[in-house]
């Protein structure tokens, strides 16, 4: 039985740009990706209000001196439980190819997180490619989690239940901000990485995947090109812009890992789950039926998004 893309989320994306989709962005060109995620998403989230969620701004300072601003998602009912326990939280990352997005985009589903499992959400407005390239979107996500770590107490937060999530390009930034979190000796509870945009080197289409890829490979390579230039596919590649060339994965914090099986990043979500099985690191690795990139945007009311946000709200409430 060939794979085929889930009813309901098909009939969502059809609904959303009919029977005859239209082409892709040109190669190489990350302005129209922008746009075109600038534009969608407004559509996606309309009627989605949290209104039990607080949300508040906060600026630090990334490696190179420039200002990063930090959302703060909070939720307005605060659990019950002694005064004195701190709250868990996550460092989150969007989407978007490291080309596109903004955390006001995708603000909706992340007040969706936080009131359905009371977890605070500390979301990074990184720098995008091609205006920041190589490490620079990382080293803007590593700040964010390096300033909650540090004011932690003023937020109410526990730092030993403090992790990183994002979800594509953001995948991939949380991944490589948990690597440096090793390196650097700082404790990390956990990383969630759904459909995470790990692999500078998917490029080349799979013949059974490109027919139904809603990111298709094109922009993947539009991404990272902005991001790496010509060092793109090279040996020269750092892990912490692109986590899959990581070589030593002992000492990573344990994983949640999320992807479709009709997403171009099955094959390196599932790579990555293997090799953090391989250096004894803890990873729960869910690749879900019948599904493409960024589905749970797509189909908000599909049946297969109530089984599968279950799932990723139980992995955050284990912080």
């Amino acid at each position: 039985m060939t794979m085929t893309t889930d009813p309901e989320v098909a009939a969502a994306i059809t609904a959303l740009v009919g029977d005859a989709p239209p082409p892709p962005p040109a190669p190489g060109d990350w302005r129209a990706v922008r746009d075109g995620v600038a534009a969608l998403y407004p559509v996606l989230t309309a009627g989605l209000d949290h209104a039990e969620v607080d949300q508040r701004t906060f600026t630090t300072t990334s490696s190179d001196g420039a200002e990063v601003v930090l959302w703060w998602f909070t939720p307005r009912r605060e659990p019950a439980g002694p005064a004195t326990t701190g709250r868990p939280a996550v460092v989150h990352a969007h989407g978007g190819g490291m080309i596109a997005g903004q955390v006001a985009l995708f603000a909706p589903y992340i007040a969706e997180h936080v009131a359905a499992t009371g977890v605070a959400f500390l979301s990074v407005e990184y720098r995008r490619a091609p205006e920041a390239q190589g490490p620079l979107p990382g080293e803007d996500v590593y700040a964010g989690l390096t300033w909650l770590v540090e004011h932690a107490a003023d937020l109410g937060v526990d730092p030993a239940r403090i992790g990183v999530m994002g979800e594509s390009a953001g995948g991939g930034l949380a991944a490589a901000a948990a690597i440096r979190a090793r390196d650097a000796g700082l404790p990390l509870a956990k990383q969630l990485l759904v459909y995470p945009m790990l692999d500078d080197r998917t490029v080349d289409p799979d013949p059974v995947l490109a027919p139904v890829a809603s990111w298709p490979y094109s922009s993947n390579r539009t991404g990272w090109d902005a991001v790496l230039g010509d060092d793109r596919g090279g040996s020269a590649v750092p892990a912490t812009v692109a986590p899959a060339r990581l070589s030593d994965h002992r000492g990573l914090a344990p994983a949640y890992l999320e992807v479709g099986e009709l997403d171009i990043f099955r094959e390196e979500t599932v790579a990555y789950a293997r090799a953090l099985w391989a250096a004894g690191t803890s990873a729960e690795l869910h690749v879900l039926p019948g599904l493409v990139h960024g589905w749970d945007h797509f189909a908000p009311r599909s049946t297969v998004r109530t089984r599968a946000l279950a799932q990723r709200f139980h992995a955050l409430r284990t912080l």
